[in-house]
């Protein structure tokens, strides 16, 4: 057995000093050497019994003291007692006429209050010493099992010289030390967590316990932690980071003595972990006590005893990241390398024993992955990312720390995901929300986590991100193919139905350019560059100043290429219409995809705390808004101001040349007595004043419809027949025209010329309908201009000429009426009801049969005084002839 080293001198105490000088003189002293050892050690004996004498005698007067306030407290409840039977029985010894009342008064306004308080104090007295009394034992027994565990075998119980059999002994014999100790601290914690629910103003006996656990931890813990790495060496831990065997293509595994351990060896670092474990729950109890104030806990998946395996391997592992500054790609492969190999083992082994210790939402594999990762990020902080910044705020030094930052942040990202990979997190979804607005389980296993303690850190890496997002859209730019939209997908489109015509989900769909899709892949890279960051508040403060400043940037690119482009109605150019409807196509496209990015649950959280947090908005909230609500805002105000543009361009020139046509008609005025009735089936052609005008309005709008997406070319067509319908029958150049019998077919074939625009009108579920309004009657449909046959044609709806005619027959006093003419978008459905023709026909059918029968019955009828005879048998015999009749051509129909 080998002897204990002797403790330095600096490390004794002054007692010691003291106890040393005082039976130890000079080694000349001749009388030293005459002094007996048995003599020295009979005198320590001595003043340790008479000192636990003392002690014996200190807790027997704390006893007595105790049973004195116990017995008064016990007196004074009976004296209470007999005060409630004398009041029982006051009005026994109390006249009628008010003898003993003043006394009664008196009892009752001071001396029961008085004895009521005092009754409380000594009760609470009582109270506050059978605690004391209670955790001065616990407290005893604690510092008792302390000392029997550190008093136990303080050489290197674990070494391969000792024998099992000793190392079974001696490392059972300190284990049950250990957990008494352990368990004493449990009951003292229990008592204390009931007193700070109770006994709130006990916080000085609440510290001076704290306090002398606190010291016993500090002795202790750095015990446990000395011989459980003892323990680990004995079992070869921590392995080899490097293996000579090398097989085909590979490095073998590394090999983990946490497996390969049998016999006593893993009896007693089983124990030895199960005893870490319980020892750290009672410090995290405690942790939770102190800070149960501040209302929210800071969650943590480390486990001492995970930390204690990592903690050797560490230190290896940094000797090797030292020398690979340089090469950053190396570090993150040999940390993935160690986690990987040993993850299996660790959760075979220790996850059995963290059940066993009772632990609640801990993970050895989560615990081991987390102290790994751990160990990177501190190198990453202390070494990398720390000169990285001191490099970047240097102005000529700025450029070249660009690509290491960027790469390091690559090296980081896949590592992150690779990480993900090796363990589950389906504990985070129990978290409160604190919890995870703070990062939860995936802070401990991010090494993003840094930039969520360092804002400094996270501004410079927005800034560099941006930057080169910028600088990739610039490249893109370039290419002159960015703003050329494909044409096949428009030639597919064709053979499609209208009602998927107007499903739009894809680029090709919006008939966006190449360079929207390419600005929206770059700003998505960068989100999901930082969805990694743990907690929500970095992570939408990083989305704010990248990919949001970013699409800032391109809209300015937008702007910037629309500034270029001149149209105007002297000169619509095609290629120019087209540049701007492309552009509007782009803006289309970008805002269908920012709403669909708006309803993910991640952006939704990140705007939720957003709006908590005050930081956006100019503190104004609006829970209803989405996280893109600005840039959508912006897109859409860009989008209607283009196409108003072009829509102005359209209208303008279409005035421009149907000026003619207009002045002619309105200054054509002809007598009616020279007015030659014209056919409704005669077929007239379009003025040729108004031909220019339509044909050059159809291929622009032909045009438009090749390179604009279909959602904005429908608000195209509506504005620019809602501007048409203005200017021909709302404006003042028509008001005063009056229409003659001659001109109404012309102007029938020059409106329907314009209506009729193939492909272009509605919608297929919709169509225009024509309604008149002549002098003294109402609006009445004259009919629809549509190619559907079920509809009645407006130049087949004789009601329709009959109105405009202006009811011709009237000769005296004959005077030209005005008509106005509306023109409506309905719905198709509701329009077949309206079949005017055909309600016209019924109703006159109705009224020739009712006719007939009248004619019939006046052949037989006859008159008596005020009645009118008729035969019984009338109605079949006219019904006889009716049938008759119209087994014949019905001349009386049409008659």
């Amino acid at each position: 057995m080998e002897t204990p080293a002797l403790p330095k001198y600096s490390e004794l105490s002054s007692e010691q000093l003291r106890f040393l000088d005082d039976h130890f003189g000079a080694p000349e002293d001749p009388l030293l050497l005459h002094k007996a050892p048995h003599d020295l050690l009979a005198v320590v004996r001595k003043q340790c019994s008479d000192l636990d004498s003392d002690l014996l005698r200190l807790q027997g007067r704390l006893a007595k003291c105790s049973v004195s306030w116990i017995s008064r407290s016990f007196a004074a409840k009976s004296a209470a007692h007999s005060l409630a039977l004398s009041l029982q029985n006051l009005n026994l010894i109390t006249s009628p006429n008010g003898i003993g009342l003043k006394r009664f008064h008196g009892v009752l306004g001071r001396e029961l209050p008085q004895l009521a308080r005092e009754v409380v104090r000594i009760d609470e007295i009582r109270s506050y010493l059978e605690t004391t009394l209670q955790l001065e034992a616990l407290v005893g027994d604690l510092e008792d099992a302390v000392f029997c565990f550190m008093k136990c075998q303080t050489g290197n119980m674990f070494s391969a010289k000792l024998s099992n059999s000793s190392i079974s002994s001696d490392s059972r014999t300190k284990n049950e030390k250990l957990l008494q100790a352990i368990k004493a601290m449990n009951s003292i914690e229990d008592m204390l967590v009931d007193l700070v629910g109770r006994q709130t103003h006990w916080h000085r006996l609440l510290k001076s316990v704290d306090a002398r656990v606190d010291k016993t931890l500090a002795i202790l813990r750095p015990q446990v932690s000395a011989d459980h790495r003892a323990l680990l060496v004995s079992l070869g831990w921590p392995p080899k980071l490097s293996t000579p065997k090398i097989e085909v293509g590979r490095i073998t595994d590394l090999p983990n003595p946490l497996v390969i351990m049998q016999g006593e060896k893993g009896k007693c670092y089983s124990d030895s972990f199960i005893a870490l474990c319980a020892l750290q729950h009672f410090q995290t109890r405690r942790e939770v006590r102190q800070l149960n104030f501040l209302g929210q806990r800071k969650y943590k998946i480390q486990l001492w005893a995970i930390d204690e395996l990592v903690s050797p391997i560490a230190s290896r592992m940094e000797y090797h990241f030292s020398k690979w500054v340089d090469q950053p790609e190396f570090i993150f492969a040999l940390t993935y390398k160690i986690t990987r190999n040993f993850i299996a083992g660790i959760d075979d082994v220790l996850q059995p024993l963290i059940d066993r210790a009772r632990l609640v939402s801990c993970s050895a594999t989560e615990a081991w992955v987390s102290a790994m990762v751990q160990t990177l990020s501190r190198f990453l902080e202390t070494r990398m990312f720390s000169a990285l910044t001191e490099k970047y705020k240097e102005t000529q030094m700025k450029y070249e720390v660009i690509p290491s930052w960027l790469h390091l942040i690559d090296l980081t990202i896949s590592l992150d995901k690779q990480m993900r990979s090796l363990v589950s997190l389906e504990t985070n979804h129990f978290l409160t929300e604190s919890e995870r607005a703070e990062g939860g389980l995936s802070r401990g296993i991010s090494l993003l986590s840094i930039f969520c303690d360092r804002p400094e850190w996270l501004k410079i890496w927005a800034k560099i991100e941006l930057k080169n997002a910028c600088k990739k859209l610039k490249t893109d730019l370039q290419d002159e193919r960015c703003w050329r939209v494909n044409d096949k997908h428009q030639a597919g489109l064709q053979s499609e139905s209208e009602s998927e015509h107007y499903l739009l989900s894809t680029r090709e769909d919006h008939k966006a350019p190449p360079v929207a899709e390419s600005a929206l892949k770059i700003a998505w890279e960068i989100i999901e560059r930082c969805q990694s960051l743990p907690c929500v508040l970095p992570r939408m403060k990083f989305i704010r100043s990248t990919a949001a400043k970013f699409l800032w940037y391109f809209f300015k690119v937008l702007l910037l290429w629309h500034k270029g482009i001149e149209i105007s109605a002297d000169n619509f150019d095609d290629d120019a219409s087209s540049r701007v409807c492309i552009l509007i196509n782009a803006a289309r496209y970008t805002e269908f995809r920012l709403r669909q990015w708006s309803d993910d649950v991640d952006f939704l959280e990140m705007k939720v705390a957003e709006n908590d947090c005050g930081n956006h908005g100019k503190g104004e909230r609006n829970d209803n808004s989405c996280f893109f609500e600005e840039e959508i805002k912006s897109l859409s105000e860009l989008e209607t101001n283009w196409l108003m543009d072009i829509i102005a361009v359209i209208l303008l020139q279409f005035e421009t040349l149907s000026w003619e046509y207009v002045k002619q008609a309105k200054h054509l005025e002809e007598e009616k007595d020279g007015c030659v009735e014209v056919l409704l089936g005669s077929n007239l052609a379009v003025t040729a004043d108004f031909v220019e005008a339509l044909d050059t309005l159809r291929s622009n709008v032909h045009a438009l419809k090749q390179i604009l997406n279909p959602k904005d070319f429908l608000d195209l067509w509506r504005s620019v027949a809602e501007g048409l319908d203005h200017f021909i029958f709302s404006s003042n150049i028509l008001t005063e025209m009056q229409f003659y019998d001659t001109r109404i077919n012309q102007f029938e074939t020059d409106m329907h010329a314009l209506i009729c625009l193939k492909n272009f009108t509605l919608p297929p579920d919709k169509a225009l309908t024509a309604y008149a309004l002549s002098p003294g009657s109402s609006f009445v449909l004259c009919g629809a201009p549509s190619l559907s046959s079920s509809l009645p044609p407006l130049a087949q709806s004789t009601r329709r000429r009959r109105l405009l005619r202006a009811a011709p027959d009237h000769r005296c006093g004959f005077r030209a009426a005005s008509v106005k003419i509306e023109v409506s978008a309905e719905d198709l459905a509701s329009l077949s009801l309206l079949d005017v023709a055909a309600e016209k026909r019924i109703e006159r059918l109705a009224m020739k049969v009712g006719e007939n029968l009248f004619n019939f019955m006046q052949l037989f009828c006859g008159v008596d005084g005020s009645k009118l005879e008729v035969p019984v048998d009338i109605l079949d015999r006219w019904f006889k002839k009716f049938r008759e009749k119209a087994r014949r051509p019905r001349e009386f129909l049409t008659s």
